[in-house]
């Protein structure tokens, strides 16, 4: 690729928005191989301190000084605007500049085995599985997480060998950046249709993604949309899943009372180990599968599979406990469509509590509108459900679509316009022994520490 020669005589780079969770890696990356950086922001985060901890300069806001004259690429995120102050001083200077996913495809390409996981659910946590697998037995990846993995405590790491582990993602066909050695694709279904339009368009995506990798496709055998967009893709395939015809499956499956799930891991018939994971739902037996295949392929034993992944205890926001007050335990879930809905769900309702609390933030209209009944079906599955108002995100409503439109469809269910009004709901109705799970992929994270900060004043009180 034509972009893949922008880092020769480059020697200092600026990131607008460096903070931001596929900045900051990159942005390490880059600084390991000798790059001087400086970056900016609007906002302080996590990933902001960790970039700071680099005695990387950072300005806050955006300014058309902050562009010095000696930097010679400017990297921006695609939420960028073409009026940034930053990027029009950059243009004014004739300073290169290119977006993060382009650069993420050149970064990448830098690395011989580069791995990349994709798929319409599921590629963080399995990022992250595969990553702690590879970290774990040595293999020393460097490794780009669309979530904080606790087990290296940020979303990034920096290895010293030829592997790189990265989140693929589809929207506006972003993954058509990246040519990777290996492909996964956990699975393909309806989602973003204000880009695709259509399921097939999404399939024929996926098919080019999978035409561009170069020498092995890691795939779910059992989900018919990923075995048809890739039927005419001749590199080596391996398939995981639960059916018996997977190179990879799951056989045995059960409970204990340690684990979440518990299962034997088999490679053509042979069992390899029993792996059991602390993190729950079948789902998660799906996304260790994948990178259970990859890591054996690569070389990992059985033995270092089985030890990582029960090691594994979750990415950032994915059935995520934030704590326990008043006997009730507050989590929090990324789950924003109606296919993770239905995974977190079921699994919520197979631990045991005495009543599980959904609390759901709609996200964007377009996919409130276009599922709205594969939303009302997975939101019968919890005993209690809260509806909040749909986050816009990008999106005008024009579908004319409203949260009261779905909780009319959820028998039972309420809605509310703020997340204040929903935590004084919860507080005063869930009892000890409950589950109070908020699900979407905005802000309604902030709704969960509402709640529960609200449920430890009630528990000092009492």
């Amino acid at each position: 690729m034509k972009t893949d020669s922008i880092l020769e005589n480059v020697k200092k780079i600026h990131f607008i928005g460096i903070g931001g969770s596929g900045m900051c890696p990159l942005a390490e990356i880059l600084m390991s191989e000798g790059f001087e950086l400086t970056g900016s922001d609007i906002n302080e985060s996590d990933t902001l301190d960790r970039i700071k901890s680099y005695n990387i300069p950072v300005y806050m806001g955006h300014k058309k000084e902050n562009i010095q004259d000696d930097v010679d690429l400017v990297v921006y995120t695609a939420a960028v605007k073409a009026d940034n102050p930053e990027l029009i001083s950059a243009h004014e200077k004739g300073i290169p500049t290119v977006e993060r996913s382009v650069m993420l495809g050149v970064v990448t390409r830098r690395y011989n085995r580069s791995i990349a996981v994709s798929g319409t659910h599921g590629k963080t946590t399995t990022t992250a599985m595969l990553s702690q697998i590879l970290i774990g037995s040595g293999f020393e990846p460097s490794a780009i997480i669309g979530g904080k993995l606790p087990y290296i405590g940020g979303n990034s790491y920096v290895g010293q060998s030829d592997i790189i582990v990265c989140e693929a993602c589809e929207y506006v066909d972003t993954f058509l950046q990246l040519t990777p050695a290996i492909s996964l694709i956990l699975n393909i279904d309806a989602d973003h249709l204000d880009y695709f339009g259509t399921l097939e368009n999404i399939k024929r995506s996926f098919n080019k993604f999978a035409k561009q990798t170069k020498n092995l496709l890691v795939i779910n055998g059992d989900d018919k949309n990923t075995i048809d967009a890739v039927n005419d893709v001749n590199i080596e395939k391996i398939t995981f899943g639960f059916g018996e015809h997977n190179t990879y499956y799951a056989a045995n499956m059960r409970a204990d009372e340690e684990v979440h799930e518990c299962f034997d891991l088999m490679y053509k018939g042979e069992k390899l180990t029993t792996i059991s994971l602390v993190v729950p739902g079948k789902h998660n037996v799906a996304n260790a599968l994948a990178a259970a295949a990859t890591a054996h392929f690569l070389g990992a034993t059985p033995k270092e599979i089985a030890e990582n992944l029960h090691k594994f205890t979750g990415v950032h926001r994915r059935f995520e406990i934030l704590g326990k007050p008043c006997g009730i335990t507050v989590a929090d879930d990324f789950a924003h469509h109606p296919t993770e809905l239905e995974a977190t769900l079921t699994a919520a309702m197979n631990m045991g509590f005495k009543r599980v609390w959904a609390v759901f933030q709609p996200h964007t209209y377009s996919r409130t509108a276009m599922l709205l009944d594969d939303f009302a079906r997975v939101l019968s599955i919890p005993d209690k459900v809260v509806i909040s108002e749909i986050l816009a995100v990008r999106e005008q409503n024009t579908y004319n679509i409203y949260a009261k439109d779905l909780a009319d469809k959820v028998d039972g269910s309420v809605w509310f316009n703020t997340f204040e009004e929903i935590s004084d709901y919860i507080c005063k109705n869930a009892e000890s022994g409950d589950l109070v799970i908020t699900l979407g992929g905005g802000n309604v994270y902030m709704c969960a520490h509402m709640i529960l900060k609200g449920l430890n004043a009630k528990d000092f009180s009492d």
